[in-house]
């Protein structure tokens, strides 16, 4: 793995460090941490999660994870628990990375956050540190502080700005490390665990350090929807969405990066922190009318797509065969936590459509709720079989070359909407294809 290589050596001084939560951002935290040379325990009380870690196997789709999981292991400066209270006792640094999602009413379900605080506060050694890398609402670090009720312990933020399917990556090479707190000195300490991987240190007070975080994922969001919703307008005056793109992400001011248009934003991190935002500027009086147009707008790319899609099939979707490829909130992860492509065949469904769908990642028996009524597929042109159109709605390598003489001939009729603008819709069109993409067609 060539992270590996790119830091050669370790800290001088290791510490003892305690990680609370073996999830997406708790498992690239510890493993870089320890490979850095600190000692560090993993808690996690999941029975599959921290056996599968204890083999040496990652319990989700991450690249360079499982290699770099091995080889942490095999320095034995990881150990991997069930107990937090236990893995704290001696802990110098103790990293809070549990869940937080979105509550009925737009704020962060601080629960978890609640729970470990209680595992953990009377097993603390004087002059531990307890870090929030969770993504948490301002304020957290003091809500933290009191239900810990320690005097002795110090808590900080430390927000984590990990991308999935590419946490390792990120953890080796970050834009910037953030740490905020009261004590500015132990904030910079903190700040200090990561110091090997080169990145500007922002250290700033804890409600700063907590709303860099929601800033930075909302300010994506906006920048997502604004494209999205370009590309609608595309849609509308016959414009082509990927010159458009082309057009303004070279103005350096502009860039290239979010700027593709898609079927909307989604996944575990920017819906929630979009929702969260807008709640605490209510909770203080305040409004974000950007962010709240940014949500909206995100929806309406949706059902703009469903509307789209309709039209392919025929100007109906009562009882018409939809093949959706892709059910994972974007490539190369398992996760399809408000995955923007369940929301549309959810969509596509309510309009009467039939969905057979097929993702690498979901096994045809899977029987969780959010694939609940969608015919699971083993292959594409399983999937495609007697459907009216095909619909790409995850930019799976896989999907970006497909086989479409092979496809039309399974097919009702030979239709297909790449919802990812991953396809040359010549190449399509050649085989006798009706073929649309986000803002072309």
């Amino acid at each position: 793995m060539a992270i590996l290589g790119e830091h050669k050596g370790a800290v001088e001084h290791p510490r003892r460090v305690a990680v609370i939560g073996a999830g997406y951002v708790g498992i690239p935290t510890a493993l870089l941490l320890s490979h850095f040379g600190h000692q560090v325990v993993l808690a996690e009380r999941d029975d599959y999660r921290r056996s599968t870690m204890q083999d040496g196997r990652s319990p989700i789709i991450e690249e360079d994870l499982e290699e770099l999981l091995r080889s942490v292991l095999e320095t034995q400066r990881l150990r991997i628990i069930g107990d937090a209270a236990e893995a704290v006792v001696d802990a110098e640094f103790v990293f809070l990375c549990v869940n937080t999602p979105m509550g009925i009413d737009g704020h962060a379900d601080l629960s978890f956050i609640d729970g470990a605080c209680e595992q953990i506060k009377d097993h603390l050694m004087p002059g531990a540190v307890v870090i929030n890398k969770s993504t948490v609402p301002v304020g957290t670090t003091i809500r933290v502080a009191a239900a810990l009720g320690r005097s002795d312990v110090a808590v900080v933020s430390n927000p984590e700005f990990l991308r999935e399917g590419t946490a390792v990556r990120d953890s080796f090479g970050p834009d910037r490390t953030v740490v905020g707190g009261d004590d500015l000195e132990v904030a910079a300490t903190v700040g200090g665990l990561f110091a090997l991987t080169g990145a500007p240190l922002v250290v700033t007070d804890a409600a700063t350090a907590e709303l860099i975080k929601y800033a930075a994922n909302t300010f994506l969001t906006t920048k997502l929807s604004f494209i999205n919703a370009m590309s609608q307008l595309c849609d509308a005056l016959g414009a082509n969405a990927v010159d458009l793109v082309r057009g303004i992400g070279h103005d350096p001011r502009i860039g290239f990066s979010f700027l593709n248009p898609g079927p909307g934003w989604g996944g575990p991190c920017l819906p929630k922190d979009s929702h969260a935002l807008v709640a605490i500027a209510e909770s203080v009086g305040e409004q974000i009318p950007l962010i709240s147009a940014a949500i909206e707008t995100n929806s309406r790319q949706q059902r703009h797509i469903v509307q789209r899609v309709q039209e392919l099939a025929g100007g109906s979707l009562a009882g018409a065969r939809i093949a959706v490829l892709g059910l994972t909130f974007k490539a190369n992860t398992g996760d399809r936590r408000d995955s923007p492509a369940l929301v549309i065949t959810k969509l596509l469904r309510d309009a009467g459509a039939e969905i057979t769908a097929y993702d690498p990642t979901v096994p045809v028996d899977a029987s969780d709720d959010d694939v609940k009524g969608l015919t699971l597929c083993a292959s594409v042109l399983e999937a495609a079989r007697d459907a009216r159109v095909l619909l790409i709605l995850t930019e799976w390598n896989e999907f970006r070359e497909l086989d479409f003489d092979a496809l039309g001939g399974v097919m009702a009729q030979r239709a297909v909407f790449d919802g990812r603008n991953i396809l040359d819709l010549d190449t399509a069109r050649s085989a006798h294809f009706v073929a649309w993409g986000i803002g072309r067609s």
